[in-house]
């Protein structure tokens, strides 16, 4: 019994070297193959195992971040790191008012773990891993017998930085996120840029002052803060609304979703930078 490779195609073999390339239209001998590793199944089947019926390789989207000690805008010092494979980012923030540690997974099953000590603020960060797709971990103490400024804050620029870190280079990525997410009469749409230029057009009309126990003044700031150190352009718009808490939480969805499509791979990317410039770094 022979087999024979179709013209169109590159056939490949296995070998101590790992996959060589066998002439076009070679004769392969059912010995020869039965041989070999590709004993368990026909030619063909290997060779879309093998991916070789693609076009060359996009870029593994299971990789590792390695991320180092820096200083935040405040001088305030953050410790990040990657932990295991994949898009991972984590981000240790200490300073003299907080304690924070945020963790994100952009290929993750939307796994949240969030004890910031401010409830509604754990609420929308779950609202952040449920509809991004995302595991995010945040746990945080900080001076909330003040008030919840300082915690929301430092929250923020830590996940900001984790999601930098675990971003990277940023190869292969769509880059651009947009979506509109309705709550019941409220309905918000976001827009975003992973384009390194931190910048946030914010326009919520949020009609009370607190939602439970949360300054609905932070909500902006949480925006800016994540902007900051992120690097990221992100307009955010108020197209229907009178709930408070429906017009939040609907923002933390929208972002959720559009962040998402940002952060996926672009199959005809190949593995480049989305960027005439050929690179993406924060400005």
């Amino acid at each position: 019994m022979e087999l024979s490779a179709p013209s169109t195609l590159l056939s490949y073999c296995s070998s101590s070297q790992g996959l060589q390339p066998l002439k076009v239209r070679d004769r392969v001998s059912y010995r020869t193959l039965a041989a070999t590793r590709l004993k368990e199944t026909n030619l063909l089947s290997r060779l879309k195992e093998t991916n070789f019926l693609s076009t060359p390789p996009l870029m593994d989207p299971l990789r590792v971040v390695s991320c180092a000690s820096s200083v935040d805008e405040n001088g305030s010092p953050i410790t990040s790191s990657s932990i295991g494979t994949g898009r991972i980012g984590e981000v240790k923030r200490v300073t003299k008012e907080t304690n924070v540690m945020v963790s994100i997974n952009l290929d993750g099953s939307s796994v949240a773990q969030n004890d910031t000590g401010i409830p509604f603020l754990d609420h929308m960060l779950d609202q952040l891993a449920t509809h991004g797709l995302f595991d995010v971990c945040v746990k945080a103490t900080g001076d909330t017998h003040i008030d919840d400024h300082h915690t929301n804050e430092d929250v923020a620029l830590a996940l900001g930085t984790s999601l930098l870190r675990a971003v990277g280079s940023k190869e292969g990525i769509y880059r651009f996120g947009d979506f509109s997410a309705p709550l019941d009469e409220a309905l918000i749409h976001v827009s975003l840029d992973l384009s390194g230029r931190p910048h946030l057009s914010y326009d919520l009309h949020i009609p009370t002052e607190r939602v439970g126990t949360y300054d609905t003044q932070l909500v902006e700031h949480f925006f800016q803060s994540l902007v900051n150190t992120s690097g990221m352009t992100l307009h955010i718009r108020q197209l229907a609304g009178k709930n408070s808490h429906h017009i939040i939480e609907a923002t933390f969805k929208a972002f959720a979703k559009a962040l998402r499509q940002a952060v996926e791979y672009d199959p005809r990317r190949r593995g480049t930078v989305p960027s005439s410039k050929g690179v993406l770094t924060r400005s």
